[in-house]
């Protein structure tokens, strides 16, 4: 019985783990998610979608057209980021799914994904800060006011309040988080001068009794929080 067990062994397969799957993501950190189509023909896009950049393909695609074409629409979406750097121009996160892709981009790219939002939203109903954060539920909201303004201004508000999530106040550990965001000083600047002018009614189409403009720091005042 023992010899014809060891013979049995000895027949059999190895059995190897199957390797692990690594998660694709961008070199930012974000996830990335391939979906395949059978109506698609010969289009491939590239988007954002609730902080996961999707690259859809048509579903006839081999694995070597797939990781050609991945690579090629990550690099686009990387470019698109790009062009938002100061000086240049953007094709700005106008929706909140937009916005919220972005925020992962920006937590992965500033500190290190640990700030991880459940919602990310504009809201035009924010007069007293550019914007908040809520601690407790994750949950983020960026002033529509902030619309037409630079692109580096809006990243750092948004930044501003995903340290939110990892630290509510505004202690020297907070903003510490955002010395890694190279704007961050020329930003704040802008800000107060916004505040500064739309107080005195100097910023054309401005509500000179709007407070919004004139928080305590110029983003979410001492809390942080609605």
């Amino acid at each position: 019985m023992a010899g014809s067990a060891g013979r049995a062994d000895g027949n059999r397969t190895p059995n190897h783990a199957a390797p692990a799957v690594v998660p694709l993501t961008t070199p930012e950190g974000a996830p990335v998610e391939v979906r395949r189509s059978a109506r698609r023909r010969r289009t491939v896009a590239a988007f954002w979608e609730n902080g996961t950049a999707v690259v859809a393909i048509p579903a006839s695609f081999t694995r070597t057209q797939e990781r050609e074409w991945v690579h090629r629409m990550l690099e686009k979406l990387r470019l698109q980021g790009e062009r938002g750097a100061p000086g240049a121009g953007k094709r700005r996160p106008r929706s909140d799914a937009a916005l919220a892709g972005h925020a992962t981009v920006l937590s992965a790219k500033y500190l290190g994904g640990r700030a991880v939002p459940s919602s990310v939203r504009w809201v035009s109903n924010q007069n007293s800060r550019w914007g908040s954060a809520t601690p407790s539920d994750g949950s983020i909201r960026l002033s529509d006011k902030l619309r037409p303004m630079p692109q580096w201004v809006i990243d750092y508000v948004l930044l501003h309040e995903l340290a939110h999530l990892l630290v509510a106040g505004h202690n020297a550990a907070f903003w510490r988080l955002l010395e890694a965001y190279p704007e961050t000083g020329r930003a704040k600047a802008f800000l107060e001068g916004v505040s500064f002018a739309t107080s005195r009614g100097l910023t054309p189409g401005g509500d000179p009794g709007d407070g919004g403009w004139n928080d305590t720091d110029g983003i979410d005042g001492a809390a942080g929080t609605d």
